[in-house]
């Protein structure tokens, strides 16, 4: 019985392991065309012959100001999913309401309206109330996805919370507003940290909303810049791949260092 679990532990590493490096190949490709002198061709191989970082500094100047939209439209995105989801996730489940059951199948319904039929809506919309080319127009559009999973998340994880803990801090004295700052919000930190990284990972990642509600490049965010690459200088993969590395690194970099509050808030919302 021990042999045949070692080897089927065995036979999950090397399969785990294979399916690592599959996915990780085109990041390793990426990543030596980056380092590619400008002019050669964005060939493959294991490392470079001729290391040539300058083409990173050539993709900061181009696309340093899009880099820095797409950083803070991603921020506003995951601050303002969380600032709505998180009282109404309560509202949800510690202080349930009349018609709580339409109302997260109404969340669950949105999150299956295709995004192309919200960007154009939102598109005529921001057109009437001059929000189009802004980057609050962005983070709005990015937040009516954000917020809907912000809210599934949430309302998982303070389902979890004992309510004897809320009433115990009720007993004490302490009002909605307190129990929800001070008990719910800090007994939810995993599911937060989760929910404001999906929302972020979202709006850095966007192309649909980006492209629909940007009409010029005063407010570009740098999935656009790379789009304008590959659609006028193909020649250019250099300089591309350099973009793809810097707009890869601040979200791989959050999964990182918040690794263990996704973790555990993944595991929170399977288990309950």
């Amino acid at each position: 019985m021990k042999s045949w679990t070692r080897r089927d532990g065995l036979a999950g590493s090397l399969v785990a392991i294979v399916l690592l490096a599959a996915m990780l190949a085109p990041v390793h490709w990426m990543v030596t065309a980056s380092l590619q002198p400008a002019g050669r061709p964005a060939r493959g191989g294991w490392l470079p012959a001729d290391p040539d970082p300058s083409e990173y500094l050539t993709a900061l100047d181009e696309q340093g100001g899009a880099l820095l939209t797409s950083l803070v439209v991603s921020l506003g995105t995951a601050a303002l999913s969380l600032a709505l989801a998180a009282p109404a996730a309560h509202a949800l489940t510690l202080s349930p309401l009349p018609g709580a059951g339409p109302f997260l199948f109404g969340v669950l319904l949105v999150q299956a309206v295709p995004g192309i039929t919200v960007a154009n809506a939102l598109h005529g919309l921001y057109a009437d109330t001059g929000l189009l080319d802004s980057r609050l127009g962005l983070v709005l559009a990015d937040s009516t996805a954000g917020v809907p999973l912000a809210i599934l998340v949430l309302r998982t994880a303070m389902g979890a919370i004992p309510r004897e803990i809320v009433e115990a801090a009720r007993l004490d004295g302490a009002g909605a507003w307190r129990v929800f700052r001070s008990v719910v919000l800090p007994l939810s930190r995993n599911a937060l940290v989760t929910a404001g990284l999906f929302a972020f990972l979202f709006a850095w990642g966007d192309t649909l909303f980006a492209l629909t509600l940007t009409t010029t490049d005063a407010v570009r965010p740098v999935t656009l810049g790379l789009y304008d690459y590959l659609g006028a200088h193909t020649a250019r993969w250099n300089t591309t791949m350099a973009t793809a590395v810097l707009a890869s690194l601040p979200a791989a970099v959050l999964v990182v260092v918040a690794q263990r509050h996704i973790t555990a808030g993944t595991a929170a919302g399977a288990t309950h």
